[in-house]
């Protein structure tokens, strides 16, 4: 089976490409059989930015620009994908959300023909969400952004297009020492990315 691993952060060397390289070299190691491509959205130069070409393609008046169809292409090959992202300003950066505003296209992700009636298109696909966050879990949870962050991301994106978000996970970084902590689950979540089990059971 085969993973697309997104990952956004502009440092290579960041707590974030760490965590995401972890979770693919434990998916790959986890059985051999198991292939994984990471796709580093800033490395790569993605632009995020929706245009008129985007927008008159949502409304099929033209093609998809051609480096959308690339990112569809990638997706359409993976059984799973896993977003790894910190978390800016209580979201996603503004990279991986212009990703996501492009890439998840009315026709492609879901059909919209403005008849009320909206096709979920992406059942097949099993999501992954790992965000990185430089605060402790009480600051998040004492604001309710865990939830806010599943409402937004998990329901509002994924469940809209019939994607099925197997982990929804946030590790925390606050002190030095939590870092190992979350390489771990990092470790724990590539071996379990093609397993039966949840994240969440792996790491409870």
């Amino acid at each position: 089976m085969h993973a697309l691993i997104v990952v956004s952060h502009p440092v290579t060397g960041s707590l974030t490409h760490t965590i995401a390289q972890q979770i693919a070299e434990n998916v790959t190691s986890s059985d051999h059989a198991h292939t994984v491509e990471i796709a580093d959205l800033a490395a790569e130069g993605f632009d995020p930015r929706f245009t008129a070409a985007d927008h008159s393609a949502f409304l099929k008046e033209t093609p998809l620009p051609p480096d959308v169809l690339v990112e569809q292409q990638r997706i359409e090959r993976a059984d799973a994908l896993v977003l790894v992202y910190p978390i800016y300003w209580w979201s996603m950066p503004g990279q991986l959300k212009g990703w996501i505003d492009r890439v998840f296209a009315n026709g492609w992700a879901y059909e919209d023909n403005g008849d009320g009636k909206m096709v979920k298109k992406l059942g097949r696909l099993k999501v992954h969400l790992v965000a990185i966050g430089a605060a402790d879990k009480g600051t998040f949870a004492r604001h309710g952004y865990d939830s806010a962050m599943k409402t937004q991301i998990d329901h509002g994106i994924f469940d809209y297009c019939g994607a099925t978000v197997v982990t929804s996970e946030r590790l925390f970084s606050a002190e030095p020492t939590d870092i190992d902590a979350q390489l771990a689950k990092a470790q724990a979540l590539g071996s379990q990315v093609f397993a039966p089990a949840s994240f969440g059971e792996v790491c409870a």
